[in-house]
């Protein structure tokens, strides 16, 4: 099993990214997504999932319609489409799997490497 995220970098304040998450290893079409974040010193948590067909999305509070996740179950890829970020988005971006829709880190059985997002001017 691998999930190899990638997309983050360095961006401005109010600027964009794209993040994606390429799964191998099993049947990515029958596992719900999830994207997790962890900044420096504070507990990982969750951004954003979706379910398996794509057709059930949730989003953390913080998100307030400027991400958006996404899947493609012919690539074995979920993305997360990050707009107007700001300074406190900054985090090491985490995809994971899990085998039910769920929001807690804990409930995934999945976890990719990371990839770190930095919003700074």
């Amino acid at each position: 099993v691998q999930l190899q995220a990638s997309g983050g970098g360095l961006v401005q304040p109010g600027g964009s990214l794209i993040l994606s998450c390429a799964a191998s290893g099993f049947d990515f079409d029958d596992y719900a997504m999830g994207w997790f974040r962890q900044a420096p010193g504070k507990r990982r948590e969750g951004v954003s999932c979706i379910s398996s067909s794509g057709g059930s999305t949730f989003y953390g509070d913080f998100v307030k319609g400027r991400f958006t996740i996404l899947r493609d179950n012919f690539k074995n890829t979920v993305y997360l489409q990050m707009n107007d970020l700001k300074p406190e988005d900054t985090a090491v971006y985490y995809c994971a799997a899990s085998t039910r829709l769920r929001w807690y880190d804990d409930e995934y059985d999945y976890w990719g490497q990371g990839t770190l997002v930095t919003v700074s001017s």
